[in-house]
């Protein structure tokens, strides 16, 4: 592995993507609750729920192929997708059953160069070219995850209020996509589920991680490669951070301030 973040000039990926889009979610959340809807994807932008506007990204994108969704499809989203499946509850869940559609009904035609693109279906400001630019420059590598810099999330819409991360080689946000190799599914799922399990316990999470590598984060003194390299070691594939400088793949829908902000830019544009 090195010590690179590829930003333009990666390797050559495979003409199609499948697509794995997680729409489900907590039936309980107050934030879908207070706009009458059961989910926060069913919430309407100018007339559209709000998974629509990343279904039609997709389906408008010449590098993605089949497109499952997890969880209930919005309306008007039924003639945008290939595959439907059923929101098993959470993120790893319902992204191991949608990628396991996926490679189930390729069947024998599966590709031994497949990838998978997994997007959250909260990212109503994504367009086609956005992801066609991501793909194009995705490394060759069993998992990767696109972050944006903070100066290109606030250049693109200031007074953006986004969780990052300080690192020596800049201040970034993750973003709503990552790509994977489904071969390689079944080795890092386990593991990421631990990790996650730990997010909220400091002392299992720094044993996992391993306490220098944790200080060196808290502390801004880790570099991308050292992050990637880590993470790749914990979850048993290559890893590799892809910078993009598209602000709305760091840019979900959580919370009244960025439903406010995604409406005016909607109708501006």
């Amino acid at each position: 592995m090195t010590d690179q973040t590829t930003e333009t000039g990666a390797l050559a990926g495979p003409l199609l993507w499948d697509a794995v889009v997680l729409g489900g979610g907590d039936p309980s959340d107050p934030f879908a609750a207070a706009h009458g809807v059961a989910l926060k994807t069913q919430i309407e932008l100018s007339g559209l729920p709000m998974a629509l506007y990343v279904l039609q990204a997709l389906r408008d994108c010449p590098q993605v192929g089949r497109i499952a969704y997890v969880g209930p499809v919005p309306a008007g989203g039924e003639d945008l997708i290939d595959l439907r499946v059923t929101d098993h509850g959470t993120l790893i869940g319902n992204l191991e059953v949608g990628t396991d559609a996926l490679v189930q009904d390729r069947g024998q035609e599966r590709s031994r160069r497949a990838r998978v693109m997994v997007i959250t279906a909260d990212v109503p400001l994504i367009t086609s070219s956005m992801l066609s630019d991501v793909l194009q420059a995705a490394p060759d590598a069993g998992l990767v995850y696109p972050i944006v810099r903070r100066e290109d999330c606030e250049r693109a819409y200031p007074g953006v209020k986004r969780t990052y991360a300080r690192l020596k080689d800049g201040t970034f946000t993750g973003g709503n996509v990552f790509l994977l190799d489904p071969a390689l599914i079944t080795l890092f799922l386990p593991r990421l589920r631990e990790i996650l399990a730990a997010r909220k316990q400091p002392v299992k999470l720094a044993a996992l991680i391993g306490p220098l590598v944790l200080l060196r984060l808290l502390t801004g003194q880790l570099s991308i490669g050292q992050l990637q390299q880590r993470v790749g070691t914990l979850l048993g594939v290559e890893a590799r951070a892809l910078i993009t400088e598209h602000a709305a793949i760091g840019t979900d829908v959580d919370k009244e301030a960025d439903l406010e902000l995604v409406q005016t830019i909607l109708k501006s544009a």
